[in-house]
Order: C-alpha cells, then structure tokens, then sequence
C-alpha cells in the first residue's frame, strides 16, 4: 500500500528537499494540490515523475525556464525537443571552447610565474594589474 503523497512524502520519493518542491510549485513547474479543510495536500504518483524529469534536465544543462518550455511542449513534439535539446549542446559547446581559452591563459600565466626567477612581483598579479 502506497503512503498518502504529502509534501514531505513527495520529496523524499523524488529525492529533492521540500523546499524544492516549493519552489516548483511557486514558479509553476508542478502544480499544487488544492488543501482540504482538514490534513495535508496529497500529491498524485506523477509528480515524482515530472520532478526526476526535471533534475535530470538541470543535469544536462537546462535552465529551469527552458524545462518549463520542454514540460509545456509534451511527448507530440520531439522535432521542436530535439531542436532545443541541438541549441542547448551548441551553448555547451561555446561554453566548453571558452573555458578551454581560460584554461589555456591561466597555463601561460602560471609558466610565465615558474620562469620567473626574479624577487619581482609575480607576473599573475601582474596581468591581473594591467601592469
């Protein structure tokens, strides 16, 4: 027999804090059950459902506006999914390739500071300065 999906129940299924599941609410990504006059809110199975959907989304690298839109769009609309799911990889493809850039700067600073053999400032602090 399946426990009463209370708030409580619900984010400990789902695997997130009840906060989480507040704010999901708040901002519309599930829905908030009407409260009776007495007891809890009870909350349908699926709801765990679409919170796994939407952690498993933020782990992908979406933003919780763009879920709201994945959620919005449903199951009949995988040309449209698949169009914002090659759009987000092209972002993480910029964002991987910037890093790369900040990776390769922060190797010639930290080679230009072991060549530095000098009781002057450290040219990191240096570059940092703009001096």
């Amino acid at each position: 027999m399946q426990k009463s999906l209370t708030i409580g129940h619900l984010a400990k299924a789902a695997e997130v804090n009840l906060e989480t599941v507040r704010y999901y609410q708040r901002i519309g990504l599930i829905d908030e059950p009407a409260k009776p006059a007495q007891g809890y809110r009870i909350y349908p199975p699926q709801t765990i459902t679409r919170i796994r959907f939407i952690k498993r989304a933020q782990q992908l690298g979406f933003k919780l506006q763009e879920i709201a839109q994945l959620l919005q769009l449903g199951d009949g609309k995988c040309e449209d999914v698949r169009s914002r799911a090659e759009q987000k990889r092209q972002q993480i493809d910029q964002q991987i390739s910037d890093l790369n850039k900040l990776r390769n700067t922060l190797d010639e600073l930290i080679n230009t500071c072991h060549s530095n053999n000098k009781n002057t400032q450290c040219p990191i602090i240096e570059t940092l300065t703009g001096e």
